[in-house]
């Protein structure tokens, strides 16, 4: 299914090694999901690497509300490998099971936590309408900060980018699992 066959390390370029070496040795740990992709471009994948290292592990965002923001962009845009990938890490940081369920199956989940369904509110609206309403807006403003929220719009624009790598590029899901998405 993957467009892109994987780039062995013999016919890497010196600066597509030296950028894999900084994804396997940083936080991810791991070249998956786009990086193979944005390997073919050094330098995006450089830029896209310290983006993604911010937005995952020094975003102001409390963590289950970041994986839910990812979780709304990966079923948005139907990007599997993102929906598995992400759905493990939001179970680790503490979002209901039930809300991933909801969200796989394309349907509203219901949110028990205010600020949860904040940033549903805001993310849903967006991604229907390209557009952030007064309520919304102001919503997410009181519960989150204004930094956090600038914060959560730039998860919505990676999260986008990087689901829209592993569509063009068929990026698959790991051998032996199955869609996330019953539809």
């Amino acid at each position: 299914m993957n467009r892109l066959p994987p780039l062995p390390p013999e016919s890497m370029t010196e600066e597509q090694r030296a950028v894999h070496e900084e994804i396997r040795s940083g936080p991810h740990g791991q070249v998956v999901g786009p990086y193979p992709a944005w390997l073919n471009s050094p330098e995006l994948a450089r830029c896209a690497r310290a983006l993604s290292e911010f937005i995952r592990f020094r975003s102001s965002l409390p963590a289950p509300l970041l994986e839910l923001a990812i979780l709304i962009t990966g079923r948005h845009w139907k990007a599997e490998f993102e929906f598995y990938a992400h759905a493990k890490l939001a179970k680790k940081a503490g979002l209901d099971q039930g809300v991933i369920a909801a969200l796989a199956a394309g349907r509203r989940p219901d949110f028990t936590a205010p600020d949860e369904e904040a940033v549903y509110a805001l993310c849903v609206e967006l991604f229907e309408t390209n557009r952030v309403g007064e309520a919304a807006y102001q919503r997410a403003v009181e519960a989150f900060g204004l930094p956090a929220v600038v914060e959560l719009i730039g998860t919505l624009g990676y999260y986008s980018m990087v689901c829209m790598t592993l569509n063009t590029f068929q990026i698959g899901l790991p051998p032996g699992e199955s869609s996330p998405f019953p539809d």
